[in-house]
């Protein structure tokens, strides 16, 4: 492809900027517009790997510890929240999953323990109560 250039200078001492002619592949751009493709425009895909969300169930742990923790099994789940928490850490997933699992039936049986323990310790009372009565 042959460029030329010409280049228009004006005087130098008019203090004027100097004019420049327009190239032939600026002025068909501004005539025809962009030019077209007659392939359809491709894409590409980049899949960025997202953070997998396993739940450790530490803040759960932590409440059957604190609060209901029949046969310490609030203790046992926080120990194995904390085991899950750190194998997400590390970027062991499956480990978590194991660990977030074992955890979360832990948490279930204390919370179940629990509540009935609580249930009892008002019904058994008030039945004392009303057959001394």
């Amino acid at each position: 492809m042959n460029h030329t250039v010409q280049t228009v200078f004006s005087p130098v001492n008019s203090g004027q900027p100097p004019s420049y002619e327009m190239l032939k592949e600026e002025h068909e751009v501004a005539v025809l517009g962009a030019p077209h493709n007659p392939a359809p425009p491709t894409s590409t895909v980049i899949h960025i790997r997202s953070e997998t969300s396993v739940p450790d169930h530490v803040v759960w742990s932590l409440f059957n510890t604190l609060f209901m923790n029949p046969c310490c099994l609030g203790f046992i789940a926080f120990a194995y929240s904390v085991k899950s928490r750190d194998r997400k850490m590390v970027g062991d997933l499956t480990g978590a999953q194991a660990y977030a699992s074992t955890a979360k039936c832990l948490n279930i049986w204390a919370l179940i323990l629990g509540i009935l323990m609580t249930i009892l310790l008002i019904v058994i009372p008030v039945l004392i109560l009303q057959a001394h009565q």
